[in-house]
């Protein structure tokens, strides 16, 4: 039998116990969403910059010569699993962002201090930095060897992050939110302002991290479950509320880069075959059905989009993972992720809508997808949602029957007389397979009013055991642009998800 000197102890553990629960679960997404709400029922305020002389006029090569101190590492001496490191103010990120811990003591904020950064050879004196914030911050987990803690998540200008797989490098970027993406009267770019950021246990394989967001039209609360592994997600649960009404508004954005690929060869001479971060838009259709859009790399702003209800979900894809088909050993495109958008509950009528623009370079972001809901949120009014990003290497999100593997486009030789213009399409997957080299396979093609199609020829792929479609077209007018759609079927049953190209005009 237990004395009672026992029992007043346990009891007492188990009061001290209930009371750091009660201090760590004292903050949460409701919190986020008050401030939120109060942001927007008040007058925007325009953001502030402190930034040093000496800091604004870096270069970018400057600017990443500033290195902040691994050994100063949050939470490394406790040896957690998870690790912050922190972005310095300069260059393009000239805002501070606040940055808070949540832990069994409360809520506390993490104070910038010159002393966490190296400046390598920049000529700038840390004293003069007094006044700074952190521009973003980064996540650290061991996901490719249990000796090292890699980068796998990172949040740095406006609303931007992106996170990293097992094996993968850097590539495309999520969004908090897009407003009036592609539209002639500007982009507003909203801000994460502060971020609360959960402290993990001793065995944690997630990081639960806050954030609040606010723009001239809106604000925000955000809570993101980080879950890193060989396809890393993070969970996302957002509230709006708007100040003023926005022309679009774009849900869950993935921005990524497209310069040239198979479709569409280099318009200068380079040794690489192909340079983009993602070569196609996949949607899965609330109907069941998969669409495959290639990116292409526009002569002037091009915009479309696909009406949905319920889509289960969409996202930029790099399907193609052949190292012989990039040849670039530094940015080895061909290990970059591929970002997939699952929503999470009905998200009711809308599209998703990609915005493709003209790039000069490799150095710039030209493709933005995200979803547009047909009824807008109400001014002042919160407004949910919630959805998953994955961000996948090969084989990522794609039907199971079969798929899009490759989309070539030219002239060929005997052709080049009459003005049309070919493509080569390759379907891959299982369901093709297994047929039979005889079995007869039909290409369902259709073209929107500018095309004239002038051959269709579907065959056995002897190389791969998939089916290529040969498509040769006229287009009537060069000002215009031509929408082409195949899929392939056998028996009246379809074999392949339905591949969707835009030809820009010229």
């Amino acid at each position: 039998m237990r004395s009672l000197r026992h029992v007043v102890i346990a009891l007492i553990g188990a009061s001290l116990a209930m009371s750091a629960c009660d201090r760590s679960s004292a903050f949460g997404f409701g919190d986020v969403s008050e401030r939120a709400k109060q942001l927007a029922a008040a007058a925007y305020k325009e953001p502030e910059t402190r930034l040093p002389a000496e800091l604004d006029k870096l270069g970018y090569d400057e600017y990443r010569d500033i290195r902040f101190k691994p050994e100063r590492s949050v939470w490394r001496a406790e040896r957690l699993p998870f690790e912050l490191a922190f972005f310095h103010e300069g260059i393009f990120y000239k805002y501070p962002v606040r940055i808070n811990e949540v832990s069994s003591e409360g809520v506390h904020e993490i104070k910038f201090n010159s002393d966490l950064f190296d400046y390598g050879a920049n000529k700038i004196d840390p004293g003069a930095m007094r006044n700074l914030g952190f521009a973003g911050f980064r996540v650290h987990y061991a996901i490719n060897s249990p000796k090292y803690k890699d980068e796998v998540l990172a949040f740095l200008g406006a609303s931007y992050f992106r996170a990293l797989g097992k094996n993968q490098l850097y590539g495309l970027s999520a969004r908090g939110i897009a407003v009036d993406t592609g539209l002639a009267s500007g982009e507003e770019f909203p801000r994460f302002v502060e971020f609360w950021i959960e402290r993990p246990t001793a065995n944690a394989s997630a990081l639960t991290i806050y954030a609040l967001l606010d723009s001239r039209r809106m604000s925000g609360a955000y809570r993101l479950e980080l879950k890193p592994g060989a396809e890393t997600v993070v969970e996302v649960k957002a509230r709006l509320f708007l100040r003023e009404n926005v022309t679009k508004l774009g849900l869950a954005p993935l921005t990524s880069m497209y310069f040239f690929g198979e479709n569409q060869r280099s318009p200068r001479d380079d040794y690489r075959p192909e340079v983009h971060d993602s070569d196609g838009l996949s949607i899965h259709s609330g109907t069941g059905e998969w669409i495959w859009r290639p990116l292409v790399n526009p002569k002037r702003l091009l915009v479309t989009s696909f009406s949905l209800t319920n889509p289960l979900g969409f996202g930029l894809m790099q399907r193609d993972r052949d190292f012989e088909h990039y040849e670039d050993l530094e940015a080895r495109y061909d290990l970059r992720p591929s970002g997939w958008v699952e929503p999470k509950g009905p998200w009711g009528a809308g599209h998703v809508e990609l915005v493709q623009i003209p790039n000069p370079d490799e150095t710039n972001d030209n493709v933005v997808a995200y979803w547009v809901p047909d009824v807008s949120p109400t001014l002042k009014q919160p407004y949910d949602y919630e959805y998953r990003i994955q961000w996948q290497s090969d084989p990522g999100a794609r039907p199971l029957l079969s798929w899009v593997a490759q989309t070539r486009r030219g002239r060929g030789y005997a052709r080049n007389q009459d003005g049309s213009i070919g493509f080569v399409i390759d379907f891959d997957g299982p369901a093709l397979r297994k047929l039979s080299a005889e079995a007869k396979v039909e290409a369902i093609v259709s073209a929107e009013g500018n095309a004239e199609v002038l051959e269709v020829i579907a065959h056995r792929n002897g190389v791969t055991g998939g089916r290529r479609v040969a498509l040769r077209l006229r287009r009537q007018d060069e000002n215009k642009p031509v929408e082409l759609r195949v899929y392939l079927r056998s028996n009246n049953n379809v074999l392949s998800e339905t591949w969707s190209y835009i030809l820009p005009p010229g």
